[in-house]
């Protein structure tokens, strides 16, 4: 693969994630939440693991959810009338982003919960 080439698959792969941030609500609010981590992450000081762990779940949700955006559109696009399938497809979708914001959040649960509790504590003596 030539370089221009390469840097080509960059270029449309970026603008594939930055068309999916403008269009699509649900990508804004996993990078709201995101911001959010790497807020705690930094205020709590998190371990360098507990940082991997939290960036695999970053790129997991984030992942699914850019496919999920992708599986829409070609669905609307081969099926722009209503369509009992086309629906099931969406949702089922939709649904494995759920699933893994939901074991993410309780990942996060797991490593912020207890430094929590800590900082809650401290605050109380």
């Amino acid at each position: 693969m030539s370089l221009k080439k390469l840097i080509k698959s960059f270029k449309y792969a970026t603008n594939g994630i930055i068309s999916a941030i403008k269009t699509e609500q649900n990508i804004r609010v996993h990078l709201l939440i995101m911001e959010f981590v790497i807020l705690f992450g930094l205020l709590f000081k998190i371990s360098v693991f507990e940082w991997i762990i939290i960036l695999i779940c970053f790129m997991v949700v984030i992942s699914s959810e850019l496919f999920n955006t992708a599986l829409e559109k070609c669905v609307d696009l081969i099926s722009p009338n209503k369509n009992e399938l086309a629906k099931i497809s969406k949702d089922i979708s939709a649904g494995a982003v759920l699933v893994t914001a939901f074991f993410a959040a309780l990942i996060g649960l797991m490593i912020f919960g207890p430094k929590i509790i800590l900082f809650v504590k401290d605050l109380m003596l």
